[in-house]
């Protein structure tokens, strides 16, 4: 086993490997970006070395940084982690050339399935089915559109390199491939420099279950079973599970023995994941899957498969890369339970699922109730240089339906404030009837979206509680005097307080009347309500509303209240009477940024008319494209930024000459 490891990656993963290498005694080594410098990945190594500034690029995409980090101090063999650098050969060649073990598979088998098109013929050789499609070299989009129309629309474009859903495009007909192409290959372009695709029939009623593979340097190699990882926003998984539900044993069989003829046609080594895209029309049947792709390394969603195995799946990478054998035989492997993850992201589901940033000034994650890998605490700050992913919440169960109700519960004790999240979203798809039935596809979420955003109206609860916490109700008394423990008593009177709270372009005026007892009358829209707080503390609040005893997670400070009820998150401002009347421009003359990004494209001059829903600018955050349209037919009056500008959330991109009149 090695003495010392270097972790070429940052946040959660970067954790995760220190763990695992902490109980084989191990010492390990971070790196980290400028941005960096006080995450939770370096204070938990045992050695930090700092690798350059906060772009990627500058940093974890270094590989002379990465290796030069390792030979600085010691470091035996280096762990990529996933993203970033895992799934480059130069890495690996880089390694060999330093004399340092590479924790993962070798240069050739990387490039043999880092370009799907390759891949998938050397699958259709090894006998692993393919989707039907187009997965040659030849790229004119005339003749690109040709072979669409022959496989029959819908078809899916996807970027031959990489994954994670950049790169990929739905196209319903003929009229929509030209735009959708082009898309998709600069979003390929920015992700993994390679604007080469390949084209395949849709399948209609799909469903993504992938399967864990591991091989070991002495020919030997077995799968884990399977993950049903279905449930996705953007082409991007948010909750896995394994095992898939309703899957036949002769077809988690066939489709694990799949994927091992698939890691041993390109002499596999180290832990693997074969992704294969199901047709479900007719439930699960051994001879309705097709290969996807295989990715050569450790996936997000390794630790549902922990759960069921009872192995530590990083363990298994350094002791393979150390030289071991695998530790146990294909027929040793069985299931044991059901396991769910749920990925919970900095990012707006409202809005698109619009990646967020943001300090996070409170931060309760369930670690009492399920098991919890994240690289953040208190206090940290996203930026929009990374992935937003702030943790994720695993769960185990003896069935589907046990694992299931202990992620709604996990996922209503997990409380964060300080930027958008998509805890609530989890929590409401979590207990759709859809997931509950296990009725599910890669098109859950888009067919059930209306029923998994959050409503724009807070429950009156939430409305009632805000109010007595901006009013100090919320707050425990200090000190041992009497008068220190009535809060808004006055003498010969009731108190009287006002309490306005406002959440997006909504405001809510409440009257509060105490009394010495320390209930409270409040008024909101002609409704009278009779309220008690019975226990408070800084982060919790238990409140008696009329004859009904709610407990409720809270975040205060001078500026907003935010609410954590029963899985959902409501934030309040509290409006500052002093300030102005702020930005009287009308929000449709102006474009803004909607985060922080790059403009790639500007679609328009001053000048241009434009009509409603027209695209004027692309702006990239986290490898992925967003159009920012026009809200009204109008004329360019002004454009701020030029193609390649960083711009801030809130940023001015373009606007619009006002409307006469």
């Amino acid at each position: 086993m090695f003495d010392k490891i270097l972790i070429a990656n940052r946040g959660e993963i970067a954790c995760r490997v220190i763990r695992s290498a902490r109980q084989l005694g191990v010492a390990t080594v971070a790196v980290y970006s400028d941005a960096d410098r006080d995450a939770l990945h370096v204070h938990l190594a045992d050695e930090a070395v700092r690798i350059g500034p906060a772009e990627a690029t500058q940093s974890y995409l270094d590989i002379d940084r990465i290796i030069n980090a390792a030979t600085m101090t010691g470091a035996e063999a280096i762990h990529p982690g996933y993203g970033f650098l895992s799934e480059n050969p130069k890495l690996v060649e880089a390694c060999q050339a330093a004399n340092i073990v590479f924790i993962g598979p070798p240069a050739d088998a990387i490039r043999a399935m880092g370009l799907k098109d390759a891949a998938k013929a050397l699958m259709h050789e090894a006998g692993v089915p393919i989707v039907p499609g187009y997965h040659g070299d030849q790229q004119e989009e005339s003749f690109l559109a040709e072979r669409a129309g022959e496989i029959g629309y819908p078809v899916l474009i996807k970027a031959r390199a990489g994954g994670g859903g950049k790169g990929m495009r739905r196209v319903e007909s003929s009229k929509d491939f030209g735009a959708a192409l082009d898309s998709a290959r600069r979003e390929a372009t920015a992700a993994f420099g390679d604007d080469q695709v390949l084209v395949e029939k849709y399948v209609d009623h799909p469903r993504h279950i992938e399967v864990q593979v591991f091989a070991d340097n002495h020919g030997e190699a077995v799968y884990l079973f399977e993950r049903d990882c279905s449930l996705q926003r953007r082409h991007q998984k948010i909750i896995e599970e394994a095992p898939a539900p309703g899957m036949p044993e002769n077809m988690r069989r066939a489709m694990g023995e799949s994927a091992v003829r698939a890691a041993k046609a390109v002499g596999y080594s180290g832990a693997g994941t074969v992704e294969f895209i199901v047709d479900a029309s007719h439930g699960l049947n051994p001879d309705r899957y097709y290969f996807m792709e295989m990715n050569t390394r450790l996936q997000v969603e390794h630790p549902v498969t922990e759960a069921i195995t009872g192995h530590d799946l990083v363990a298994w990478q350094l002791r393979v890369a150390a030289g071991q054998p695998l530790p146990v035989k294909q027929e040793e492997l069985s299931i044991n339970g059901h396991a769910f993850e749920a990925r919970v992201y900095a990012e707006d589901p409202d809005r698109g699922f619009l990646p967020a940033t943001g300090t996070l000034t409170y931060l309760n994650l369930p670690e009492e109730v399920a098991r919890v890998d994240s690289g953040v605490r208190m206090d940290d700050v996203i930026s929009p240089y990374y992935d937003p992913m702030l943790a994720k919440i695993i769960v185990h169960g003896a069935d589907r339906a046990t694992a299931l109700n202990r992620l709604s519960l996990a996922l209503k004790a997990c409380h964060i404030a300080g930027c958008k999240t998509n805890v609530g979203f989890l929590t409401r798809l979590a207990r759709l009837p859809a997931m509950v039935s296990a009725d599910v596809d890669t098109h859950l979420v888009e067919k059930h979206i209306d029923e998994l955003i959050q409503s724009d109206e807070p429950p009156f609860e939430a409305i009632i509680i805000g109010a007595l916490c901006a009013s100090g109700f919320a707050v425990k008394p200090s000190g041992s005097e009497p008068f220190d423990t009535l809060i808004g008593w006055r003498h010969f009177a009731s108190a009287r307080h006002y309490v306005h709270l406002s959440r997006g372009d909504k405001t809510w005026q409440l009257e509060l009347v105490s009394d010495i007892e320390g209930s409270v009358k409040l008024w909101l829209d002609d409704r009278e309500v009779s309220a008690r707080v019975t226990r408070a503390d800084a982060n919790r609040i238990r409140v008696i509303i009329d004859d009904r005893q709610l407990t409720t997670g809270l975040y205060l400070d001078i500026t907003s209240v935010t609410l954590f009820i029963d899985g959902e998150t409501w934030r309040f401002e509290l409006p500052d009477h002093l300030s102005g009347e702020g930005d009287s421009e009308a929000a449709e003359d102006i474009v803004r940024a909607p985060m922080p990004g790059r403009i790639i494209t500007l679609k328009v001059a001053v000048g241009d008319h434009v009509t409603t829903g027209d695209t004027l600018a692309v702006i990239e955050a986290m490898k992925m494209e967003h159009a920012l349209k026009a809200t009204r037919d109008g004329t360019i009056e002004g454009v701020s930024v030029a193609t390649g500008d960083q711009v801030e959330e809130g940023a001015i991109i373009i606007s619009l000459a006002k409307e006469s009149g």
